[in-house]
């Protein structure tokens, strides 16, 4: 099938469909970001603070509404490390329908249990991402369920898109985005809203070095199955959409990896100096710039998203504390 790009209108419709129901998150700005990257203004997105943790629930809800009484019926089906399985718990119990989730063994018993709490059940037969998405059609194909999928979805990235809305209204001035990429939905869908209203902004990609997909599909020209493995777990996503590559072709001006330890000492920066307790794949985009692998031009205004705040107490505190000879596995 060919590649769905989405437009500023399907972003403004999709903020229409979300309507109250979840929240606007602040925007904070940070002087020691700011006098650390060498002059300007720096700010952080603080989409942790969303519902479920995490920027996914925009575009659940965005998707579920363009379901039909019969589709609902037959209830939803999706896949995810576990932020995206969150929101389409959470959301699916708001709109009374009926969700299964396919994750993987190993992944975070936290998000695991948070999913089923939410409401929905869990299905960890698989033991990698890539046989996960193997399990999903399977299941999807037995059930007759809709797939929700966790990123390349026009209007799922389009409900991502939102928090590019939210990013210019709150600081209209910015001329450079830097946004966290597992499959590549939250990027699509910002550098969308942000490039059609700031067409000047730079969109600057963060990836592990473990988990590449985005960069991988680019250099590629098409979507390219890498085996990720990173402590970011909510960015391991074993490829980037067909959808989300033609959005990301054009918009995004750059992706840059980090280093494990970088992500880490990005994890503490923000839960030491901005206090916000973020997952470190909410960490890969102020890690960059604490790097210097992003460049703020003197005088210039970044916003930094963070997303999200699932992490697991023990985690964290090997993170903020680690023993010796402690490295994530």
């Amino acid at each position: 099938m060919p590649a769905e790009a989405i437009t500023l209108a399907d972003v403004l419709a999709a903020r229409e469909v979300i309507g109250a129901r979840l929240h606007r998150t602040p925007t904070f700005s940070s002087t020691t970001l700011a006098r650390l990257s060498g002059g300007g203004q720096v700010f952080l997105k603080a989409e942790l603070f969303q519902r479920t943790g995490s920027f996914k629930p925009r575009g659940v809800l965005n998707k579920l509404a363009s379901l039909t009484p019969d589709e609902k019926e037959r209830g939803v089906i999706g896949i995810s490390a576990g932020n995206h399985a969150q929101a389409l718990a959470y959301c699916s119990a708001l709109e009374g329908i009926d969700a299964l989730v396919v994750m993987w063994q190993g992944a975070s018993e936290q998000k695991v249990a948070a999913t089923r709490e939410y409401g929905a059940r869990v299905d960890l037969d698989a033991s990698t991402p890539a046989g996960a998405f193997e399990r999903l059609e399977k299941l999807q194909a037995q059930s007759g369920r809709v797939l929700v999928h966790p990123f390349d979805d026009p209007l799922i990235m389009a409900g991502q898109g939102t928090v590019g809305l939210e990013l210019i209204e709150d600081v209209p001035q910015l001329d450079l985005v830097v946004v966290p990429v597992g499959g590549g939905g939250l990027i699509s869908g910002v550098a969308t809203a942000v490039k059609s209203l700031r067409p000047t902004a730079r969109i600057v990609a963060v990836e592990p070095e473990g988990s590449n997909a985005l960069q991988a599909a680019l250099a590629a020209g098409e979507p390219v199955p890498v085996e990720p493995r990173s402590v970011a777990d909510g960015l391991n996503a074993p490829f980037a959409g067909r959808n989300v590559l033609s959005v990301c072709q054009s918009l995004v001006d750059e992706v840059v990896l980090v280093s494990e330890e970088e992500i880490l000492a990005g994890t503490r920066f923000l839960y030491e100096r901005a206090k916000l307790a973020c997952e470190p794949a909410g960490a890969v985009s102020t890690a960059a710039l604490l790097a210097g692998k992003v460049e703020l031009q003197r005088g210039g205004t970044a916003v930094l998203v963070v997303s999200g705040g699932n992490i697991a107490p023990h985690i964290a505190s090997d993170i903020l504390n680690p023993r010796e000879g402690w490295h994530p596995s």
